[in-house]
């Protein structure tokens, strides 16, 4: 059975040149017959691809050796066909959009908890100190809807915009805990965890997301599906996307 790649991957990295790199990046994954979406902006890059497993792995390896991508990760799943219709390469404001522009990943990365230490910390019931563990999902409502860590605070959020309001409101409730904030793969929480820590609150993000989470350790304290943005819809706690 053909098996398709599908991968997950950010990057803040200041870039400039966006026009000419837009059109570096769209013939490369058109020549290589990759579809999907790579949006750019001054902060960063943002994409998702999917095609066959060595020219997938290719298009990551020309990536990386642009020295702004070097440190470029990926998560992985796999799908018995393609998910994605066309291949599009986009130029925007901000890869995840916060309106909040003096919050700059590139400068400086808030502190992640692996899945490893999550699940660790999620068995044990409280962190390594012994305080409390709160899970906070900074997804939008729809896409909570569709699966969650048990007992994860969901703010009902329409968009990733209203997040620092949000946040906000919730200050004192969060005071004195330790915070894990999580996401799908991992970009909104580079830019929520440092607002919370601004905040004064003692937050973490998930390292890799939710799709990094599953992909190391399994759906232990994970319920339901994981939304993601292509014609899979959803895939189940083995990565496996919905029947």
């Amino acid at each position: 059975m053909t098996r398709v790649l599908n991968i997950s991957a950010y990057l803040f990295t200041p870039l400039d040149d966006l026009a000419g790199l837009r059109e570096v990046l769209r013939a490369r994954a058109v020549a290589s017959g990759l579809r999907g979406t790579i949006v750019l902006a001054e902060e960063g890059i943002n994409l998702f691809l999917a095609g066959g497993e060595e020219v997938v792995r290719a298009f990551l390896d020309d990536l990386r050796a642009d020295a702004r991508f070097a440190e470029l990760t990926a998560k992985e799943s796999w799908s018995p066909s393609q998910p994605f219709g066309k291949m599009l390469v986009k130029i925007k404001r901000e890869i995840i959009r916060m309106d909040r522009p003096t919050i700059s990943p590139a400068a400086g990365r808030a502190p992640a908890v692996s899945p490893e230490q999550l699940r660790r910390w999620l068995d044990a019931g409280v962190d390594d100190d012994g305080r409390d563990v709160v899970l906070l999902d900074t997804r939008n409502a729809f896409e909570v809807d569709y699966g969650r860590f048990d007992g994860a605070i969901d703010w009902r959020l329409e968009r990733f915009t209203q997040f620092p309001d949000a946040a906000g409101a919730a200050r004192d409730e969060l005071a004195g805990k330790t915070v894990v904030s999580y996401c799908t793969g991992g970009i909104r929480c580079e830019k929520a965890t440092i607002h919370l820590r601004e905040l004064g609150i003692d937050a973490r993000q998930l390292d890799g997301g939710i799709l990094g989470y599953l992909e190391q350790v399994g759906g232990a304290h994970w319920r339901g599906e994981c939304f993601v943005f292509d014609g899979r819809e959803a895939l189940g706690a083995d990565l496996a996307p919905r029947a």
